[in-house]
């Protein structure tokens, strides 16, 4: 089990300008230095990321549940895995995920090598029996030898686990969004934000939103927030947001049930549905549903507007991608 970074029960909720997250979105993320990013890694990563044969069934690739394409996720409530399979969670964006401290809603992993690696072997997502058959099959691709030992070097061998993982977080780590109107705004253009996102972000500072989505990519500095703080039996019946325990399914502690991730809240509006489990369809009733759950606050319909028309303004811009030609084989299945 790792060390987790930082782990608190509740988040005081008071929030100041002081805790605004005052910081434009930076353009490259930091790599660890075991996985320097470089273009061949990084292009080797978006090959398996795109690729389904990382799937027992070779219908299912990372690609399914976060589609670059789209806003980093797949717009569904709960992802749908291997045989039509789905989970009780909503899948996060990929967009950005090189800033969180923590990878999965429960942050069972630390780092985008460890999230990485999860999806495959999970028997309801990409249903692969253990990363030996990943890379055996691999192996049996032609091009992906010469694609691996291009990014990793041929002086040992290069189809590893451990190389896949570290590829594809690689990839991972160049899907950022800089240069929302949010971003121009803190860089000195007050015209960037319209007066509603103005009114939206002041008012999201004042509520306290901004104590838990904090920093640049209005994630926090990697804590865990219980949801909901305030529960109520009524909404419960309808969202069934306490259903899943959260970090507690990871640590089986039950100091930790119903603390999960905070996520970030850059391109929200391109995310719905919304909460851990998908249940929320729309911006505004997520907006809404979170002061009464987490603030204490009945919302009014303005403000509400006021703080969707904000976290519009977080929309970043998406780098093009293009989409790799994966290596075949030729004159044969891959299984």
């Amino acid at each position: 089990m790792f060390k987790f970074r930082m782990l608190v029960s509740a988040i005081a909720l008071t929030g100041s300008m002081s805790v605004m997250a005052a910081d434009a979105l930076p353009t490259t993320a930091p790599a660890p230095a075991n996985n320097p990013t470089t273009p061949e890694k990084v292009e080797l990563g978006k090959m398996l990321y795109h690729d389904p044969r990382l799937s027992s069934t070779g219908t299912v690739s990372c690609a399914s549940c976060h589609n670059t394409m789209l806003g980093g996720e797949d717009n569904r409530p709960n992802s749908m895995g291997v045989n039509g399979q789905t989970g009780g969670r909503s899948a996060p964006t990929v967009w950005n995920a090189a800033f969180n401290k923590v990878q999965f809603w429960d942050g069972r992993a630390d780092s985008l090598e460890a999230q990485a690696a999860g999806p495959v072997t999970n028997p309801i997502e990409m249903g692969m029996k253990s990363w030996d058959d990943v890379v055996a099959r691999l192996k049996t691709i032609k091009g992906y030898r010469h694609a691996f030992e291009v990014a990793f070097g041929s002086d040992a061998e290069a189809i590893t686990k451990d190389n896949a993982t570290k590829a594809i977080a690689a990839y991972e780590r160049t899907l950022i969004t800089p240069n929302s109107a949010y971003d121009k705004y803190v860089k000195g253009d007050k015209d960037a934000l319209t007066e509603q996102q103005e009114r939206g972000l002041k008012k999201a500072v004042e509520l306290g939103c901004t104590s838990c989505h904090s920093g640049p990519a209005f994630n926090g500095p990697g804590v865990f927030q219980k949801f909901p703080v305030n529960p109520s039996g009524y909404f419960e019946a309808q969202y069934h947001f306490q259903k899943d325990k959260g970090l507690a399914e990871v640590t089986k502690k039950e100091s930790d049930e119903h603390l999960f991730k905070v996520p970030t809240l850059r391109n929200v509006a391109l995310t719905a549905p919304y909460m851990h489990n998908g249940s929320v369809k729309t911006l505004d009733k997520a907006v809404w549903l979170m002061g009464k759950l987490q603030l204490n606050q009945e919302l009014s319909d303005a403000d509400v507007a006021d703080i969707v028309a904000f976290l519009n303004a977080l929309t970043g811009e998406f780098p093009a991608q293009s989409m790799p030609q994966l290596p075949g084989t030729p004159g044969s299945s891959f299984n």
